[in-house]
C-alpha cells in the first residue's frame, strides 16, 4: 500500500494543476473578505473544491487565486444559474447582525419551538442571510415584533433566528459599518435581571412558617423552589402542586420589573430584591399568581430541626412512661416505634373517638404550639387510631410521674400550629 500511495498523490496534484485554470461554477459569497475587497453578495468563479482542507479556490477580479472557506460562499453553479442564486441573497447582501443575549437560540426551522441547532454569544456578529416565513415567538400572549431571518455565523453554523434580540446593520466591502458609525453597545446589565437569575426562590408562606415556627413539612421541602440556569439554559419551578422544567430561551423585558420568559407561559414580576411574583399559566389555561422570596436559611437545616423537633417530642413521652393508665380512661402504652396500645378508653367514644375504633395505632407530636399555649402544655400528641378515619388531637403536659391529656374538638388550628384550646375540653390525667 505505500508504494501506491506516492503515485497517488503525485496524480492527484497532476490533476489539480492541469484544472487550475478550468471554472468549475460561479457562488455568491455569503461573508464578506476584506482583505480582498470582495463583499457579501458578490459573484465568483469557483476553480477547485477540496473537502480535505475544507475550501474553495476562487479568482478575485486582479486575476488572483485565493482559498476561501467552504462556508463563505453557496454552492457552486453554472453561469447561467447564479443569477438567481444571488437574487436570493440580494436584499440582504450587506446586512450583518450583532446579538443582544447571551445564549439566543438558532433554530432549525423558522419557528421557536424548532430544534437548537446555536446557541448565540451576547455580542456575536452573524451575518443575515435573508427572509423567512414563520410563527413570532410569543411573550405571554403577545407575539415579539421582528422577522426570522436565515443567518450565518463565523463558524459556518446555519440556522434561523427572530431579530427581536438582533441589532441589524449594513456594511461596505471591508466588513465596517457604512458611514463609519460604531456597532451600537449592547445594553447595560439588567441589575432586576440579574437579581432574579442569580438567587434561589422559594414559596414566601416559608417566611411565615419559619418567623412563626409553624413548619409544616408537607408544604416545605428544599425542591420546592423557583430557579434560572443562565448557563445551561435552563428554568425549573416545582411547588406542592407544580413540577416544570423548560429549555430557557432568554427574556423580554415588558416594562422596568416585568420579565416573560421567552417560549414559556411564565411571567416574573421584580417587586423587591428579595421578593418577586411568578405568573404562570397552566396546562388548562388557567393563570395564578406565585409569590416568591429569597432565603437566608438553609431549608434542609429547617427541615431537618422539625423532624428532630417531633422526634424529641414523642421520646420524650415514651421515656417519661412508657405505661400510663388511668381508672377512668384505661391504660395507654406507647413504644419506641411510634405505636400505641390504648385499652379501656370507652368513656372516650364516641365524642373523642369513633365506636368500633381497634385499641392499636401510631402516635407522633407533628402540629406545634401558639406562644399563649406553650406556656401551658409542651405539645400536641396527634394519635392515628386503627380503624379510624380521622387522626385524634391532644395537648398534653408531663405531670412528675403523670400525662395530662386534653383534646382539642373545636379547637383552632393555623396550618400545622395549634392556635386555640376547645370550647369544652375533656381532660384526661394519666399516671405512669
Amino acid at each position: 500500500m505505500k508504494k501506491l500511495f506516492i503515485p497517488l498523490l503525485f496524480l492527484l496534484s497532476l490533476i489539480l494543476t492541469s484544472c487550475g485554470d478550468k471554472i468549475m461554477g460561479y457562488s455568491v459569497v455569503l461573508w464578506t473578505i476584506p482583505e480582498q475587497q470582495i463583499k457579501s453578495g458578490d459573484i465568483v468563479p469557483v476553480y477547485i473544491k477540496s473537502n480535505i482542507s475544507h475550501v474553495y479556490v476562487i479568482g478575485t477580479e486582479g486575476g488572483e487565486k485565493i482559498e476561501v472557506a467552504l462556508w463563505q460562499l453557496t454552492d457552486p453553479v453554472k453561469k447561467g444559474k447564479i443569477k438567481n442564486v444571488a437574487a436570493k441573497y440580494e436584499e440582504n447582501a450587506a446586512t450583518y447582525a450583532s446579538v443582544k443575549l447571551d445564549g439566543l437560540p438558532c433554530r432549525a426551522e423558522p419557528v421557536n419551538t424548532a430544534k437548537q441547532v446555536y446557541r448565540l454569544r451576547k455580542g456575536e456578529v452573524i451575518k443575515i442571510l435573508y427572509k423567512g416565513k414563520g410563527q413570532a415567538p410569543m411573550a405571554g400572549k403577545t407575539a415579539l415584533e421582528g422577522d426570522w431571518y436565515r443567518i450565518l455565523t463565523d463558524d459556518g453554523t446555519l440556522g434561523w433566528c427572530f431579530s427581536y434580540n438582533l441589532n441589524l446593520y449594513e456594511t461596505d466591502s471591508t466588513g465596517q459599518r457604512i458611514g463609519g458609525a460604531e456597532i451600537a453597545e449592547e445594553e447595560e446589565e439588567d441589575e432586576h435581571w440579574q437579581t432574579i437569575a442569580s438567587n434561589v426562590w422559594y414559596p414566601d408562606y416559608f417566611r411565615t412558617m419559619i418567623d412563626g415556627g409553624n413548619i409544616d413539612l408537607g408544604l416545605i421541602h428544599p425542591l420546592y423552589k423557583f430557579t434560572i440556569d443562565e448557563e445551561n439554559k435552563k428554568v425549573s419551578l416545582n411547588t406542592t402542586s407544580i413540577h416544570e422544567g423548560w429549555d430557557f430561551d432568554g427574556f423580554t423585558k415588558t416594562d422596568d420589573n416585568e420579565y416573560s420568559l421567552n417560549g414559556i407561559s411564565l411571567k416574573i414580576i421584580y417587586r423587591r430584591a428579595n421578593y418577586i411574583v411568578l405568573r404562570y399559566t397552566d396546562s388548562s389555561g388557567k393563570p395564578q399568581d406565585l409569590n416568591f422570596v429569597t432565603m437566608t436559611e438553609n431549608i434542609s437545616d429547617i427541615v431537618n430541626a422539625e423532624k428532630e423537633r417531633r422526634s424529641q417530642s414523642y421520646l420524650q413521652i415514651y421515656t417519661h412512661g412508657p405505661i400510663y393508665s388511668s381508672s377512668s380512661y384505661g391504660k395507654l402504652e406507647f413504644k419506641e416505634d411510634g405505636s400505641f396500645r390504648w385499652t379501656g378508653f370507652k368513656l372516650l367514644v364516641p365524642s373523642v373517638i369513633d365506636a368500633g375504633t381497634k385499641s392499636t395505632g401510631s402516635a407522633q407530636v407533628k402540629y406545634s404550639l401558639s406562644k399563649d399555649l406553650a406556656a401551658s402544655y409542651d405539645g400536641v400528641l396527634t394519635m392515628k387510631f386503627d380503624g379510624m378515619a380521622n387522626e385524634v388531637n391532644f395537648l398534653y403536659k408531663l405531670d412528675g410521674n403523670a400525662l395530662r391529656m386534653e383534646d382539642t374538638t373545636g379547637a383552632s388550628f393555623n396550618g400545622s400550629q395549634l392556635k386555640t384550646r376547645g370550647v369544652s375540653p375533656v381532660i384526661i390525667y394519666l399516671k405512669k
